[in-house]
């Protein structure tokens, strides 16, 4: 199943879509809901059953005839990321800025990002011009958490998990490296892309075996696998929750592999104009234009 936020008039929306080419949105068929965080806390079998009945029996639209907005237009939590979680890309970070990335790393990078608002498929990304001068792109497997959990053991991690889709940890890389932490360089206005939509976790029980890609201006920059993360999605989900209840909606972004614009020699940042599209397999595509 996959869910999704989209705009027809002036409010956004939610929709379902099991086939591709139809959406089914849930206020033309009984559904009440008025944002994703309200299905996600919502979600159980029964609402799952009743929503699988609205498959080729429900009002439905065509895809190409709405916007399709980030699935969670405005998180109520910061979104958690992993950093440097596929060994490529802790390479290519350290080559770039040896005191910024460098070093040994027992223990997993967790830092956060706030996003008060997420640029669905197909919108502009700000460019900053004046204030960014290394503007990044970075392809994730986005982890959203179904309901509250705390102190869980790995082996029931992905329990808690409600879907997944793809985020753009869009990066200033430059400021990323002048204040000697990460929280600011990633979380200007604008920079946390996400969709197409998201898959529910019945359509993707293995998380560690999806290929993602990033293409900038059709070039092919990043292709790996999550197969190939340090920390894993249930291991991520069992540290965290060590110590803190993690909530329904809580977003992780899982890492980005080698491929990024400051892994090239020279590097490669993102221009105004440029097109960038993230994709993680079973999921779909998300596409960011840079603005000027």
């Amino acid at each position: 199943m996959r869910l999704y936020t989209i705009l027809r008039r002036e409010t956004p929306e939610l929709a379902v879509s099991f086939e591709e080419g139809a959406l089914y949105p849930l206020a033309e068929n009984g559904f009440a809901f008025a944002e994703m965080q309200q299905l996600i806390e919502a979600y159980d079998a029964d609402l799952r059953k009743r929503l699988d009945a609205l498959r080729g029996h429900g009002a439905a639209v065509s895809a190409d005839s709405v916007k399709l907005c980030a699935p969670i237009i405005r998180p109520r939590q910061d979104v958690i990321c992993l950093g440097i979680n596929y060994f490529e890309h802790a390479v290519e970070a350290a080559s770039f800025s040896e005191e910024a990335f460098g070093g040994e790393r027992p223990c997993t990078i967790y830092f956060s990002k706030r996003c008060g608002y997420a640029p669905g498929t197909g919108e502009t990304v700000p460019s900053y011009p004046g204030l960014v001068g290394s503007l990044d792109y970075e392809a994730e497997l986005g982890v959203v958490l179904g309901r509250a959990v705390r102190a869980v053991p790995r082996e029931r991690a992905l329990d808690a998990v409600f879907g997944y889709t793809v985020i753009n940890d869009i990066s200033a890389r430059d400021l990323q490296t002048r204040h000697k932490q990460w929280y600011l360089g990633k979380s200007l206005d604008g920079f946390t892309p996400m969709g197409p939509c998201i898959v529910t976790a019945d359509e993707i029980p293995d998380p560690q075996c999806l290929a993602i890609s990033s293409r900038v201006n059709g070039e092919l920059r990043q292709s790996s696998n999550t197969s190939l993360q340090i920390q894993t999605v249930a291991g991520a989900i069992s540290e965290l929750s060590q110590g803190m209840t993690l909530l329904p909606g809580t977003i992780i972004a899982t890492g980005t592999p080698s491929g990024v614009g400051m892994g090239f020699q020279p590097p490669r940042f993102l221009k105004p104009g440029d097109e960038v599209i993230c994709e993680v397999e079973r999921i779909g595509a998300l596409r960011s234009i840079i603005g000027r």
